[in-house]
């Protein structure tokens, strides 16, 4: 019997342990007060600073996503800018609070890594941009093709892949900075050049006359992109989920930046939960009850973010796709807040 008790009372502060270090990262970025992320080194709509040295894109809104959940003020964050490589040692090292730039969601890396995704906020495939005089209409014409692509990723492996399954051939030109990689390819040294579609979009918008690329219709992978997190940190974790979920959530609901004051007002059960007119929510999250409010009102909801950053409204101009609502034809899918 007393062993027992011994093993109860071992367990329980095993269990008080785990608790404590869940709250690890929570706890440290509220006390620094500000959200340290970690993005792209510069993928236009995505992450990018512009002429002024100010960040936006998509990935950076969800950074500002949870800088609005956890102090209700979305312009508190700063950003770690990182090649493919640098990536995870960068959040297991705590360089980072949370990785927003957008990487692959995958078993791999969350079974070998210690990271964690949080959701996904862009649903991708990996595909191959080529020069429109190169009269190449599918990949599998790029036998003995040299293509431009970053180590350290899963684009690298799903090149291989895709090649060998086809049982053709292609001569990679492998480097780590993405700027350098475009220009390579640019400059003609490589026939192709291979990421996710949105970034080849986003690579295609950069050049002087975008209308001379062409992206091939192969998709070589799903590609489920979204923050990551470090594992054993649920408390922390649960803010980067949500804050992306009440941006779904938002969307769905209709309620957006210009109309959330008055949606203050509503009768409907689920927009007071995500506004907080229901308290609740933000207490079982450790922050604010307006913490959803406050992204909504200051970022706006998934869709205006889409929009603004990669969709009708920017120079990507990319159509919903995948990343449409579920209800509108694609897969994404707000968690309910209750």
């Amino acid at each position: 019997m007393k062993s027992l008790k011994i093993a109860a009372v071992g367990a329980a502060l095993f269990a008080a342990g785990s608790m404590a270090h869940a709250g690890t990262t929570f706890d440290a970025v509220m006390k620094k007060g500000f959200v340290q992320c970690i993005v792209n080194t510069g993928v236009a709509g995505f992450s990018a600073p512009d002429s002024k040295g100010v960040w936006t894109g998509l990935d950076i809104d969800m950074c500002r996503a949870i800088a609005a959940t956890m102090f209700g003020d979305a312009s508190k964050f700063k950003v770690t800018p990182v090649s493919a490589a640098q990536r995870f040692t960068t959040l297991q090292s705590g360089e980072g609070d949370v990785l927003t730039r957008n990487t692959t969601q995958t078993l791999t890396r969350e079974t070998t890594l210690g990271l964690m995704g949080a959701g996904v906020n862009f649903y991708d495939s990996q595909g191959i941009l080529v020069r429109k005089d190169l009269n190449v209409k599918s990949a599998k014409e790029l036998d003995g093709a040299t293509i431009c692509v970053q180590p350290g990723t899963t684009t690298e492996l799903n090149l291989a892949d895709w090649f060998r399954a086809n049982r053709i051939t292609f001569k990679p030109v492998v480097i780590e900075k993405q700027d350098e990689l475009v220009s390579t390819f640019a400059s003609g040294r490589c026939d192709a050049f291979t990421s996710d579609k949105s970034q080849l979009a986003s690579v295609r918008s950069s050049f002087e006359t975008p209308a001379n690329y062409v992206i091939l219709p192969e998709n070589f992978s799903k590609e489920p992109l979204g923050p990551m997190t470090r594992q054993g940190d649920e408390a922390w974790f649960n803010v980067v989920r949500w804050s992306l979920f009440a941006m779904l959530n938002a969307e769905e609901l209709g309620v957006t930046s210009k109309n959330v004051d008055d949606m203050l007002k509503s009768n409907d059960p689920n927009v007071q939960r995500l506004l907080g007119t229901t308290s609740g929510m933000g207490k079982n999250l450790g922050v604010s009850e307006q913490w959803a409010y406050n992204i909504i009102k200051q970022i706006g909801n998934y869709g205006e973010s889409f929009d603004r950053n990669v969709g009708a409204g920017s120079a990507l101009k990319l159509d919903r796709g995948l990343n449409a609502q579920w209800y509108q034809g694609g897969i994404m899918y707000g968690w309910p807040i209750r």
